[in-house]
């Protein structure tokens, strides 16, 4: 079956405590590696959302099995997309991996049985097949990070969730009350898990660049991946980006600022930065401030080259690989308020 681009997307049911949902590993097979913080996400997720849940037949698969198995893993969101009695679809952990998922998953069911997948990292890949499908996504925490930070869900991850995830409500763009942290406690240490990490106070969003209100769609990701995705069936078309608000942040792997110079420039080589309305920073995991402040004037410095000076920019968000992490609609839409730092989302 031949799909267009289409938007807007199919926005799927909201979930609500009860629902079954369904856990696959799109990429690294974490749930066998760690099996206590595994458990950890899926009691939050059974506690505090009340939900029921499925595990799909290779989520706890041994990890390399899963790595030499793309096939499978394709097969479990399939599986998962096409049971009528499940409502969301769930991934255990991120990776590097889920591209190789391309030629196994069949999106005119992903399209056809609309639920809501949620992840972030290298999830990143099956949210633009959401996207090929028309079929609106979450980027969001996974099973073992967010849903099992250690000593219980933060407040701020709990309540951007249900908002987005459940309540399909307007809100604010939440960052951390409570602090942040991206601070490496042992997985493989039980103890770690009951061991809060040590926070950070957030300052809340950072005014990189702009004036006055602006919106657009949100399309985005992990910068990492989206480097795989570009000139596969799932990269969007030019006019996809046309209006877009896009979300970019990076991975613990913390890539330097040349990185980040050279993905932007190909972004403009493309002409996407040419379209979009704005640009949504995460904070990055695995840096200090001054790697914080490279990455941002990498990506400033990018949309001057391009003669793009008054794009808005907003950084120092709390979405992917620090904690708290909100969860992100693709499709909807983002308001900027770039003389507040406010953005809501619809």
């Amino acid at each position: 079956m031949t799909l267009n681009w289409p938007t807007p997307l199919v926005i799927p049911p909201r979930l609500s405590p009860g629902d079954t949902i369904a856990i696959v590993s799109p990429s690294w097979g974490g749930p066998s590696v760690f099996p206590h913080r595994y458990e950890a996400g899926l009691s939050c997720l059974r506690e505090r959302f009340g939900f029921e849940i499925v595990e799909m037949p290779h989520a706890r698969a041994d990890a390399d099995w899963l790595a030499a198995n793309p096939s499978a893993r394709a097969d479990d969101i399939m599986a998962a997309f096409s049971d009528p009695g499940i409502k969301g679809v769930f991934a255990s952990i991120g990776g590097d991996d889920a591209v190789r998922l391309e030629p196994f998953l069949d999106l005119a069911v992903v399209a056809a049985n609309p639920k809501l997948l949620i992840g972030y990292s290298d999830t990143t890949a099956i949210h633009f097949a959401c996207l090929r499908a028309g079929l609106q996504s979450l980027y969001g925490p996974s099973v073992m990070s967010g849903f099992a930070e250690n000593d219980g869900i933060s407040p701020t991850t709990e309540a951007s969730f249900r908002a987005v995830a459940m309540e399909g409500s307007a809100h604010a763009l939440l960052w951390s009350t409570e602090g942040w942290t991206d601070q490496l406690l042992d997985w493989s240490d039980p103890q770690n898990q009951i061991r809060p990490r040590e926070r950070h106070p957030s300052s809340g969003p950072w005014i990189l660049r702009g004036s006055g209100m602006v919106s657009g769609r949100l399309i985005g990701g992990c910068f990492e991946v989206l480097e795989m995705l570009k000139a596969t069936p799932w990269w969007p078309p030019l006019d996809y980006w046309n209006g877009a608000v896009l979300f970019l942040e990076s991975s613990e792997e913390a890539p330097g600022a040349d990185h980040v110079t050279r993905w932007m420039r190909n972004l403009a080589a493309q002409g996407i930065l040419d379209r979009i309305n704005g640009v949504l920073l995460s904070r990055p995991a695995g840096m200090d401030g001054a790697g914080q402040a490279a990455q941002e004037a990498a990506v400033l410095g990018a949309l001057d080259e391009r003669g793009l000076k008054d794009m808005p920019v907003i950084g120092n968000l709390d979405f992917g690989h620090t904690d708290p992490i909100v969860t992100l609609p693709y499709g909807g839409t983002a308001s900027i308020d770039c003389d507040t730092g406010e953005i809501r989302l619809t």
